[in-house]
């Protein structure tokens, strides 16, 4: 493992963000129609049984479970072997390098739950991903509590991300490019998370 790390490094920071990131991105987005009420909501999502079944599952599969996967799991074994960086980055970084792995290591658990309760749910033909699906599940103000948190986790592990992508990459080297992409990287996760909370509260 240790001899192949630095790669393994970079293909999970940039599974992070191409396609696990962009899928975070669509899917806040999607889900944001629910803003406009069931019926347009419904409407957004059910583009997808358009798609063939065998298909849809073969897309599922390369772009979305097996990245996650995989930078959720080497991304725990990152949180859990993690060693202090006070030496390297200011105060601030400290605090996002510290809340990078805290969201990482919650959202494993948060995603395994959501994907348990729609995705998986669906497939045991138990209910279909809906409107009044995620109305159901909301209604429960610990659970709507407890997807507040996720998304907001999310939206942080992403924005956070992109920064640490853009260091490792070499694409912000100076650190006054490091500072700006700081910023921009929060502005970022101010837009994204108005846009994932508005849509998780517009199922209550």
């Amino acid at each position: 493992m240790q001899k192949y790390e630095f790669y393994w490094r970079r293909l999970h920071s940039l599974l992070g963000v191409i396609p696990v990131g962009l899928f975070l991105v669509f899917h806040l987005s999607l889900n944001f129609t629910a803003t406009g009420g069931a019926e347009t909501y419904d409407s957004a999502t059910g583009v997808m049984d358009y798609i063939p079944g065998w298909l849809l599952l073969t897309i599922e599969w390369i772009v979305i479970y097996i990245p996650i996967l995989f930078h959720g799991l080497y991304g725990i074994y990152i949180a859990f072997t993690a060693t202090p960086n006070n030496k390297r980055f200011s105060t601030f970084r400290n605090w996002m390098f510290l809340l990078q792995r805290i969201t990482g290591v919650f959202l494993v658990i948060f995603i395994a739950w959501h994907m348990f309760q729609t995705r998986i749910q669906k497939a045991l033909g138990n209910a279909e991903v809906s409107f009044d699906m995620m109305k159901n599940i909301v209604d429960n103000p610990w659970m709507l509590a407890f997807y507040i948190v996720g998304i907001l986790s999310a939206t942080l592990h992403l924005s956070n991300g992109l920064w640490a992508f853009c260091v490792s990459w070499g694409i912000t080297q100076s650190p006054h490019s490091q500072k700006v992409f700081s910023w921009l990287s929060m502005i970022f996760f101010v837009i994204i998370s108005i846009i994932g909370v508005s849509a998780i509260l517009a199922f209550v």
